[in-house]
């Protein structure tokens, strides 16, 4: 089922200790209240013993309304001991997208969303420089300047956040923003905090990847798209790419094919996360395609 084809639909993510007939109960229990299941995709960690799961099933039919089947479904979950969330197709994603200078990130996602690929809403963009301000009237979406600096920037977050708030905001997206997010924004929005980095991670972290990789004679270059936690790059993973590249290329070369990987893997774990399809565990992630 792609974007286009959504109407009213409803996605569990779980996830427990293996037990057996699991996806039978999950299953038994939509069927029984009037879902028809539309999409179901399902992981076993057979070394840890973990159980994954996605269901994704129509709600037009439903019996009951979603705060019965939560509370009714709350009960199946304690019995199999498990993590869960319903979301519905009904509440998009309110994204924010922060960026610095550069802008092929943002084009990227910019464009999709005006062709209706990406099924979220994207609220504003934060900058701290005006560069691309032009871009966002381009596309009619408000654009916040915030300038920092090492003696403003306490209050310029909280400055920002209390922006994020008015707007509703539950993702923020890292176009390629050249600024570390402080603690407050990551205990205020845990795993939905979307960075991408040029490099494959965890190869060449921190500033000037495509330097270091050239340096080293590296015969691929990636991009690594991840959720951002107080640790720098260590976030867990949700999208990867990768290019080769040959002796041929120079420094700018890199700089140049790294771009394209980094908006195209960008956009792809954009996409993943607001379609309810990244479930985060430990510091790793199952991704259900």
């Amino acid at each position: 089922m792609n974007n286009t084809d959504k109407k009213n639909t409803a996605t569990l993510i779980l996830s427990c200790k293996d037990q057996k007939g699991l996806v039978a109960k999950i299953a038994q229990f939509i069927f029984q209240r009037g879902g028809n299941i539309v999409d179901l995709d399902e992981h076993v960690d057979s070394d840890e013993k973990m159980f994954f799961i996605r269901v994704e099933w129509d709600l037009s039919e439903l019996s009951i309304s979603c705060q019965q089947f939560e509370d009714e479904f709350k009960n199946l979950a304690d019995e199999i001991d498990a993590k869960w969330e319903i979301k519905y197709s009904y509440n998009k994603h309110k994204l924010a997208i922060f960026v610095s200078k550069y802008d092929h990130c943002l084009q990227e996602i910019l464009w999709r969303y005006k062709n209706g690929e990406l099924d979220a809403e994207i609220k504003l963009i934060i900058s701290n420089h005006t560069t691309l301000e032009e871009i966002a009237k381009r596309y009619e979406i408000p654009f916040y300047y915030f300038p920092i600096t090492k003696e403003n920037k306490h209050e310029q977050e909280l400055k920002e956040l209390e922006l994020l708030e008015s707007y509703k905001i539950d993702t923020i997206v890292l176009a390629r923003y050249m600024q570390i997010l402080s603690p407050l924004f990551i205990e205020k929005y845990p795993n939905n905090i979307i960075n991408i980095h040029h490099s494959f991670l965890p190869a060449f972290v921190g500033a000037n990847p495509y330097k270091k990789a050239y340096e080293r004679g590296v015969k691929l270059i990636g991009a690594t798209s991840h959720y951002v936690t107080e640790e720098l790059d260590e976030g867990p993973i949700i999208e990867q790419d990768v290019i080769r590249i040959t002796h041929k290329d120079s420094l700018n070369d890199l700089i140049r094919k790294g771009k394209d990987l980094e908006r195209l893997v960008l956009a792809r774990a954009v996409n993943l996360h607001i379609n309810n399809r990244v479930l985060k565990y430990g510091k790793k992630t199952i991704i259900f395609q």
